[in-house]
C-alpha cells in the first residue's frame, strides 16, 4: 500500500505530496496525518501540492477535511505551492476551503505557522492558560 511520508520539524509537520492523489491515497493520508498530530501533539500541518497539476473535488473535499480534523486537535493547516490551474479549478468547483490558510511556498508557510504560533502563546496569561 502506497503511503506519503510525514515528517516532523519541531512543533510541525510536513507532507510533500510528489504523486496524484487516488482516492484510497488520499484518504489514507487524512487518516494517517490526523492520526500523526494526536501522537505528536504537533501544532502545524504544512501540506506542499507544487507537484500537484490536478485537483478534484474529492481531493479539495480532503484538504478541507484534514484543516477541520486538526483544528480540533489544536493544529494549523497551510496549504502551499498550488498552481494557478489547482486555484483555478478549486474555485470553479466552488470549494473554497474554509479553514485552510496557503503560502505560496514552504518557506513562507513554515512563517505563517511559527506566527500562528507566536500568537498563541502571545494570548496565554500568566497561568499558562488561553485568555478566552
Amino acid at each position: 500500500m502506497d503511503k506519503i511520508p510525514i515528517l516532523r520539524m519541531g512543533p510541525f509537520l510536513l507532507v510533500t505530496i510528489q504523486v496524484d492523489l487516488y482516492d484510497r491515497l488520499a484518504l489514507n493520508l487524512e487518516s494517517d496525518l490526523v492520526q500523526k498530530v494526536h501522537q505528536t501533539g504537533a501544532r502545524g500541518v504544512l501540506i506542499d501540492i507544487s507537484a500537484v497539476s490536478i485537483v478534484d473535488s474529492f481531493m479539495g473535499r480532503i484538504l478541507g477535511n484534514i484543516a477541520s480534523m486538526t483544528r480540533v486537535l489544536d493544529a494549523e493547516t497551510v496549504v502551499v505551492g498550488m498552481q494557478p490551474a489547482v486555484a483555478i479549478t478549486l474555485i470553479e468547483l466552488g470549494l473554497s476551503l474554509k479553514g485552510v490558510h496557503t503560502a505560496l511556498d514552504v518557506e513562507r508557510g513554515m512563517a505563517l505557522l511559527q506566527e500562528k504560533l507566536d500568537w498563541d502563546t502571545d494570548v496565554a496569561d500568566d497561568d499558562g492558560d488561553n485568555i478566552e
